[in-house]
């Protein structure tokens, strides 16, 4: 009888050494596998060619789950579970029945489609969810952004309704200063703006894609001139411009000319394309004319 205590013994210890192991292992070819697709997503052969990398990220986190469920079915194994019936339950039905929905399934569906279908792709400016961000990943239950704060935002697959993709990656706000005719006020509300696009760079750096420019001076058909601003900014974070900037920018070239009115700066979003078709069009009208 002792004998057989100990032989259960040593067998029950062989078996719980043996999970350990297999539990260790498969921790770390997770990790291992998670830092590899992480490189070879950042190399610069690949940030060519966004898709590669959206398949990428998207097997990784197929084969992830697979390592996974392989290993959990192991483990019941040695505790005597039939890997038959283990197996059995990672078909569709199974795995609803499984997780008490379809949830799981949704994910996988959508995670798919949303690749496929090249609605996103990791690394473009999108709104999926009420949440904008850049695409970090595309895995089989999540899209994970990163917002402007710098936070990772994690959002199911089946959760997501409407995708607005910025082909861009960024929203083109805009700010016209209408000019006076005479050449020194002109030079001299110029030179404020460029003070002012400076200081709103270094105020409002969390708003910015890109470090704004002057465009120059435009003229309409009409001839009207005015002083366009270009700011590339993160999309719904145009607010500080719309109130802060434009209100001290107003205010000071009140002080220069107290003429100078509200009207006279415009602040308003407009895509590239969109501007290149009006100018376009605005060119034919003159030449029809």
């Amino acid at each position: 009888m002792n004998a057989s205590l100990s032989l259960f013994e040593t067998t029950g210890f062989t078996r719980i050494l043996l999970i350990l192991i297999v539990t260790v292992a498969t921790h770390l070819l997770v990790i291992g596998l998670r830092h590899g697709t992480r490189y070879m997503i950042s190399l610069d052969q690949l940030e060519r060619h966004p898709k590669v990398r959206s398949v990428l990220g998207l097997i990784t986190s197929t084969a992830i789950f697979a390592i996974y469920f392989t290993a959990i079915g192991y483990c019941l194994n040695e505790f005597g579970i039939s890997l038959k019936a283990y197996f059995a339950s990672a078909t569709v039905i199974g795995l609803a029945v499984g997780f008490g929905s379809q949830g799981l399934v949704q994910d996988i569906v959508t995670g798919l489609t949303l690749v496929f279908s090249d609605l996103i792709d990791i690394d473009d400016m999108v709104e999926v969810s009420g949440q904008t961000g850049r695409v970090k990943s595309i895995g089989m239950r999540f899209v994970v952004l990163e917002n402007p704060m710098g936070a990772l935002v994690y959002i199911p697959n089946r959760s997501i309704g409407n995708v607005i993709n910025y082909p861009k990656g960024y929203i083109r706000c805009l700010v016209d200063v209408t000019l006076p005719k005479d050449p020194a006020t002109r030079e001299q509300i110029e030179g404020i703006c460029k003070i002012k696009l400076e200081d709103a760079a270094e105020q409002h750096p969390g708003i910015l894609l890109a470090y704004p420019t002057i465009e120059g001076v435009r003229k309409t058909s009409r001839g009207k001139e005015f002083l366009r601003m270009k700011f590339r900014i993160w999309p719904g974070r145009g607010a500080p411009l719309e109130t802060v900037f434009k209100q001290e920018l107003v205010r000071t070239l009140q002080d220069l000319d107290p003429k100078f009115t509200d009207w006279m700066v415009t602040v308003f979003y407009e895509t590239e394309k969109q501007i290149q078709k009006r100018s376009s069009q605005a060119k034919k009208v003159t030449i029809n004319k």
